[in-house]
């Protein structure tokens, strides 16, 4: 991997995707695409970024009943993404099932939880209030579900480097020292989550909304 970072282009737009992802090539490791990439652009749009040439980190958390997931993944299969995500909190099986249902080479990694959250939020919906437990927890059922690794914050990711040593790791969420946090509450620095067992870190706004998004990467990719 020529580089750990994968720059996240949430964005409807195609053209400024490509752009971006264009300038900042030679210094990321890949590209993320999600939802709002995806609804409007399609398997299109995802073979047309694809084109560049770095891989594709498709970031549609998957999450339903089991058949649906996988019936859903095997509809992707031509895409041939480096990665693809679903929701832990689906289940054993329907992670067995995206798994089972994901191409050759594709890393299937589980969301524990979303970097938005935080404790209150958790209780709110009926968990306990502690993220690290919350994460532990689903780690481990992502590790026993035969999987490739998860996502988490990077305030999570050293305790769920020591819950699965060899999963593939993935930290969205960070942040340079001197950047603002946006709508994450959970967020370190690039160097912090890589130190802490990340395998991969997904950066997205400051990147994408530098002046020059080119030297933003390169001063990331500098740190790490």
């Amino acid at each position: 991997m020529s580089s750990r970072l994968y720059v996240a282009l949430d964005t409807p737009d195609l053209d400024r995707a490509k752009t971006i992802a264009s300038r900042v090539r030679h210094h990321v490791g890949g590209i993320k695409l999600g939802l709002e990439f995806f609804m409007a652009n399609g398997r299109a749009g995802v073979r047309e970024m694809a084109d560049i040439g770095l891989p594709i980190f498709l970031d549609l958390k998957f999450h339903d009943i089991p058949n649906t997931v996988a019936k859903a993944i095997q509809a992707l299969r031509p895409l041939e993404p480096a990665i693809l995500t679903v929701h832990t909190s689906g289940g054993r099986a329907m992670l067995e099932d995206a798994k089972a249902a994901a191409p050759e080479g594709t890393r299937v990694v589980a969301v524990t939880m979303l970097t938005s959250l935080d404790s209150q939020d958790l209780q709110s919906i009926g968990l306990a209030p502690d993220p690290h437990e919350q994460v532990v927890r689903l780690t481990e059922l992502a590790r026993e579900s035969g999987i490739d690794g998860i996502v988490c914050s990077g305030e999570e990711v050293a305790a769920a480097h020591k819950a699965w040593p060899q999963g593939f790791l993935v930290v969205p969420g960070v942040r340079p020292a001197n950047s603002h946090a946006g709508d994450q509450k959970r967020v370190v620095t690039p160097r912090a989550a890589l130190d802490a067992g990340a395998s991969i870190l997904v950066v997205g706004r400051p990147i994408t909304q530098a002046e020059d998004p080119d030297l933003a990467a390169r001063a990331i990719e500098a740190t790490l």
